[in-house]
């Protein structure tokens, strides 16, 4: 028997094509395990319907690693944690376009450059600048940057220059917010993603679960994210980093990361929802189950300060369930 809230999520999803709202989403926040079967196959059956059966690959280039002046409890980049992160200088240009060859050589149609800051320096921002056209006058990349808080001149420098997508996560909700970082707000991070689309550029706007968070958190997470609209959202999962205010806490279940992503499904149906940070220690052998619960990308490789897994593994998986790669 399909649990009522599962009926209904499908009756608005997939027949009257609206999205989930919150009494529905907080209803399927608690569904009891023997029903997340279900809803991950409903989440599926969203995906194709709005999404097709193309997967998008990211590859992410650390441009400067480690000396962040935030106070981020999960991430190992900050200079106020002892990790084993040590701080490297920003990139060059040249290594920069080296990172985006090797995306487009693996097989990724998106590259990221991230740095870890509160904000772009104002040589920061012109190196950035520099290398983004020459990026896409070279490879069929779409153009990312993760900047953190931004300015609105400097989101026109970017669309002027040519940057596709803006990467800038709310992290978790508003309320929860506090609880997570201190040295910047979450009003500071709502207003750079709402510069992001003032200026045509896409959003790419996600977070993190796992982190002490509770589920009407998560309901309140996505429900923001709802208002925003972002053309992406990145679904990490925490992976406690040695050293950082994190680093004792338990991996979420399986069950609650996958039943996360097909709420993100239902609540933003034309999405790109993409796997992100922590999904192999998560999910281990679960991960074909996890393309199979809303997810239509995937990060290729490594992330920030952590592996991922072999190129070959992920193109190998999605191929033996169907999907086709974007180019």
């Amino acid at each position: 028997m399909i649990h009522p809230p599962i009926e209904r999520a499908r009756e608005r999803v997939l027949e009257q094509r609206e999205p989930a709202q919150r009494p529905l989403l907080s209803e399927l926040s608690r569904l009891p395990a023997s029903q997340i079967p279900d809803l991950l196959q409903l989440a599926d059956e969203v995906r194709a319907a709005f999404c097709g059966d193309a997967i998008a690959l990211e590859v992410l280039y650390n441009a400067k690693r480690g000396g962040c002046s935030e106070d981020c409890n999960f991430c190992s980049q900050s200079a106020r944690y002892s990790s084993d992160v040590e701080a490297e200088p920003l990139a060059t240009v040249e290594q920069f376009l080296e990172a985006a060859r090797d995306a487009h050589e693996r097989g990724a149609g998106e590259f990221c450059l991230v740095v870890a800051v509160r904000g772009p320096s104002s040589r920061l921002l012109e190196r950035v600048c520099s290398a983004v056209p020459a990026i896409k006058q070279r490879y069929p990349l779409t153009v990312a940057v993760s900047l953190g808080i931004l300015r609105e001149d400097q989101v026109r420098d970017l669309a002027a220059c040519g940057v596709d997508k803006v990467n800038h996560n709310l992290e978790t909700s508003r309320r929860y917010f506090p609880s997570i970082c201190t040295t910047h707000t979450y009003d500071e991070r709502w207003e750079t993603c709402l510069l992001v689309k003032r200026y045509g550029l896409e959003l790419c706007c996600g977070g993190i679960i796992g982190m002490g968070e509770t589920l009407e958190d998560r309901v309140d997470f996505l429900c923001e994210l709802q208002a925003l609209k972002p053309y992406e959202v990145p679904i990490n999962f925490l992976n406690p980093r040695p050293g950082t205010p994190f680093a004792d806490r338990s991996l979420i279940e399986p069950i609650e990361a996958l039943r996360f992503v097909a709420m993100a499904r239902l609540a933003m149906p034309q999405a790109l929802i993409r796997f992100a940070g922590g999904r192999e220690v998560t999910l281990q052998g679960l991960q074909e189950l996890g393309m199979r619960s809303g997810a239509s990308g995937l990060v290729l490789g490594d992330y920030l300060t952590t592996g991922g897994r072999a190129d070959e593994e992920d193109f190998a998986m999605l191929d033996r369930l169907g999907f086709e790669v974007l180019a």
